[in-house]
């Protein structure tokens, strides 16, 4: 719709916007150092509106919380887009000089009152009218901000697109201290997107399909490259199930602990003739493989991270890698030579060198620049540029106007029903993190979070005849595993929340359901439905 996905604004910015409109994400927990900016601009004035299912500990700093069902954030912000439309707050003349297809999605939101919406969210139409004012009032110092909670649907696309709609609705493209920002998940997912590692694209978000790309690429690197994209990992999981993919290389995910239906993923891995994985402990995944290639960690690497703000920094090694352990880097380029096509390159900055040759939005950026003056935002296309603070400043960088898409509301793919009646939804917990590969090995997270937890609203618990802290089976379509019961006013009425930190005991994986978005795959961790069981007296130990 504006030509890039990454954060629109710095998280700096963040602590200078008018109203922050925070929509799926868990900020504090799963982004702490960016909740510090939010609380920040919530202590200077911001208005702090969450749209979350759950109670999360952010919204204790709201000024308004959104509780809405789970699955239903396109009603909530078509009626918002609705509310401003018409009733005039939208930026007419940023509509029309900078941005195509308004009359479409106005046409489009016109069935989405907040009355209609609010019958779908479960979410008082005022609400929904008290939040679209004070945005477009708030505008264009208004910045929302998302993560998985909006993108791991069957529609997440489009939860993005109709985020996007408000944006250009109200003139927060290009400007200081508003923008739509995703929060990257992990450190350096920025920067794997960056250096190509999408089925679509090489370094610098450069289209593959493109004939001047591939040239530009096949003449750097001395080979010919494919003219059809990749697949996604979905597929590619599938594809070994088939047969039609007989080869793997895993580098630093621990697939069959953090995959939707993780026993899909195993059955894929266990069919393929060849399994590498590339990592930095013996994990699930690691333990399925033909051959452990063990790396590197962050500490014991040089190189670089680009973070959520798409800022490039310097990593500094201050220990050397334990063993056998050897940087990624080192360990691809053995590979190349092997392969027969070996690189003349002998250092991270090198291999820099060759991807600022490449990628124009990282042309400025050196080893140097980066020792002398610290992190560097891209675009930054020359040595003398600055770096890039807020996107789309002028234009999108897209080169064209500003794309309104209009999208409708789709419900998640599996929703409860008498047999498994309530929903599932997972995400992270601050000390635990991800699949607990690194934060599983030290003593002190043990003692935050022994254990996992099927956070259950008291109205369910009371109703399963369930206690606070004893084990209960949770179950779904793909397996059943069970979990100590956290009893919390947190999770809404009919939805627990488990994370996926302790894979071996609660590996949450198992529960999860294998659809996905349409348009990127990305699997939908955020809604399935399960049954909860009170165990009988015994059982779990006999179990």
């Amino acid at each position: 719709m504006v030509g890039k996905g990454a954060m629109s604004n710095s998280i700096e910015e963040i602590a200078g916007a008018d109203m922050l409109l925070v929509i799926g994400s868990n900020t504090t927990e799963a982004h702490p150092v960016i909740a510090l900016r939010m609380k920040k601009a919530v202590r200077k004035g911001a208005n702090l509106v969450v749209i979350d299912p759950r109670k999360i500990e952010l919204t204790r700093w709201a000024n308004r919380f959104i509780q809405l069902k789970i699955g239903t954030d396109i009603p909530i912000l078509n009626a918002m887009a609705h509310v401003i439309i018409n009733e005039g707050l939208y930026d007419a003349e940023y509509v029309e000089n900078r941005t195509e297809g308004f009359e479409a999605l106005k046409q489009h939101v016109a069935m989405y009152t907040p009355e209609f919406s609010s019958e779908l969210s479960g979410v008082p139409a005022e609400q929904i009218i008290a939040t679209a004012r004070e945005y477009a009032a708030a505008s264009p110092k208004a910045s929302i901000c998302y993560t998985l909670g909006i993108t791991e649907h069957s529609c997440g696309s489009h939860n993005v697109q109709a985020i996007a709609n408000l944006a250009l609705l109200c003139g927060n493209f290009g400007r200081e201290n508003s923008g739509v920002n995703p929060l990257r998940g992990q450190n350096n997912v920025q920067g794997a997107s960056d250096m190509g590692a999408l089925p679509t694209d090489l370094p610098g978000y450069q289209k593959l399909e493109k004939p001047e790309v591939r040239e530009k690429f096949e003449k750097a690197w001395g080979t010919p490259l494919p003219k059809r994209r990749g697949i996604t990992k979905i597929t590619a999981l599938d594809q070994m199930i088939k047969g039609e993919v007989k080869a793997v290389f895993i580098m630093g995910e621990n697939t069959v602990v953090s995959d939707p239906c993780s026993g899909h993923s195993k059955r894929a891995l266990e069919a393929a003739e060849f399994v590498v994985v590339q990592d930095i402990f013996m994990n699930d995944t690691a333990r399925l493989a033909d051959v452990v290639l063990p790396a590197a960690a962050f500490a014991e690497v040089e190189g670089t991270f680009a973070n959520s703000e798409r800022r490039v920094q310097r990593v500094r090694k201050s220990v050397e890698p334990p063993g056998e352990a050897r940087a990624d880097w080192r360990i691809l380029l053995d590979l190349f030579e092997y392969m027969g096509l070996p690189q003349d390159l002998h250092s991270p900055s090198e291999i820099w060198d060759e991807v600022a040759a490449l990628a124009p939005i990282l042309s400025g950026i050196s080893y140097e620049r980066l020792d002398r003056e610290g992190g560097i935002q891209w675009p930054c296309p020359t040595p003398d540029h600055p770096g890039t603070m807020y996107l789309h400043k002028d234009d999108m960088d897209s080169g064209l106007p500003g794309q309104f898409a209009p999208v409708d509301h789709i419900p998640p793919v599996e929703e409860p029903d008498d047999e498994y009646p309530l929903f599932l939804t997972t995400g992270r917990r601050r000390s635990t993190y991800h699949t607990g590969t690194q934060t599983g090995r030290a003593i002190g997270f043990d003692v935050l979070v022994p254990h996992e937890m099927a956070e259950i609203n008291p109205v369910d618990a009371l109703a399963l005849g369930i206690e606070d802290g004893e084990m209960v089976r949770v179950s779904s379509r793909r397996g059943s595993l069970e979990v100590h019961a956290k009893v919390t006013d947190r999770s809404p009425v009919g939805a627990i929340f488990m994370a996926f930190a302790h894979p071996d005991t609660a590996p949450t994986n198992v529960l999860t359901n294998d659809a996905y978005d349409f348009i990127t795959e990305t699997p939908e961790f955020k809604a399935c439905a399960v049954r909860v069981e009170k165990l009988g007296v015994g059982e779990a130990v006999a179990d």
